[in-house]
């Protein structure tokens, strides 16, 4: 009981910022459970496509079909899933799925699949992109009809792959785009940031690092922003490729945990702030 108390108590009087425009909610509760404060500060919002234009491509799949159907995120296939509900199309759907390779990132889109009965041929271990893209180099793409469903915009990997494919034919879908964040809730964040008002970040997508350090650069606080990070802010990524973003602005105090989960990430957030109080507990007193 004792054990359980303590482990609540991990982020006491510790505020952690929350940057995502996903389930929020659930990761507050997280880390109130734990003793901290939650401030929810999205940097990240989701627009989606007008049903009518996601609606036409499902039904082109349906009718079509593709050599291969490849998924990038959770969400993505939730909207054309329940595009193909709309249109009472679904049995037609998961026999395109069952007929073409399948390949996805994230555990959440290969559940997903399973679910319908589909088992992916390729499936990102770590959850990246680039692991994804990394296993589809191993086949042949040659005249090949591919569906792609993108993660709200083109990334750079994803970019490079299909050039490198000249004879792919790509359909390329977006049931959503991202947002950018509103100017008041950057400034407020960077007020708080600066000022040291909040002890660590939780960032869930590279974009959202993006969209702070860009207006940081804009404001002339860039290098302000980075030494707050490095030295009295903590920076979170909940995986790889949120943590490369970071180390591409040269945060070089991150961290990430290894199941990328945002559970696990406030759970790493915790053990770090508990590691440095018993760090402060062991220093003998200055005399």
């Amino acid at each position: 009981m004792e054990a359980n108390q303590a482990m609540a108590k991990e982020l006491e009087g510790k505020t952690i910022v929350i940057t995502g425009s996903k389930i929020p909610e659930d990761m507050a509760e997280v880390i109130e459970r734990r003793g901290g404060t939650a401030l929810v500060r999205s940097l990240q919002g989701l627009m989606p496509a007008d049903p009518a234009e996601i609606d036409k491509d499902v039904r082109q799949l349906t009718e079509q079909g593709a050599d291969w159907i490849i998924f990038t995120t959770g969400i993505g296939y939730e909207a054309i899933y329940k595009s193909a509900e709309r249109q009472g199309i679904v049995p037609l759907l998961e026999e395109r799925l069952q007929k073409a390779k399948v390949a996805c990132r994230g555990y959440r889109t290969n559940a997903y699949l399973k679910k319908s009965g589909v088992h992916p041929v390729v499936s990102a271990d770590d959850g990246t992109i680039a692991n994804m893209v990394d296993k589809l180099s191993a086949f042949d793409f040659k005249g090949c009809q591919v569906w792609l469903q993108l993660h709200g915009e083109l990334t750079s990997q994803l970019h490079d792959f299909i050039s490198s494919e000249p004879e792919m034919n790509v359909q390329a879908v977006l049931p959503y785009r991202y947002q950018a964040p509103d100017r008041d809730t950057l400034a407020q964040l960077m007020d708080e940031l600066l000022q040291h008002q909040v002890d660590a970040v939780s960032f869930t997508t590279q974009v959202q690092v993006k969209y702070l350090f860009d207006y940081a650069r804009e404001q002339g606080q860039e290098e302000d922003l980075r030494n707050t990070f490095n030295h009295q802010v903590l920076a979170a990524a909940v995986g790889k490729v949120t943590a490369d973003a970071l180390r591409d602005e040269n945060i070089t105090r991150i961290v990430v945990p290894e199941l990328e989960r945002m559970g696990a990430m406030i759970v790493e957030i915790a053990r770090f702030f508990e590691e440095g109080s018993a760090q402060e507990e062991s220093r003998p007193p200055t005399l």
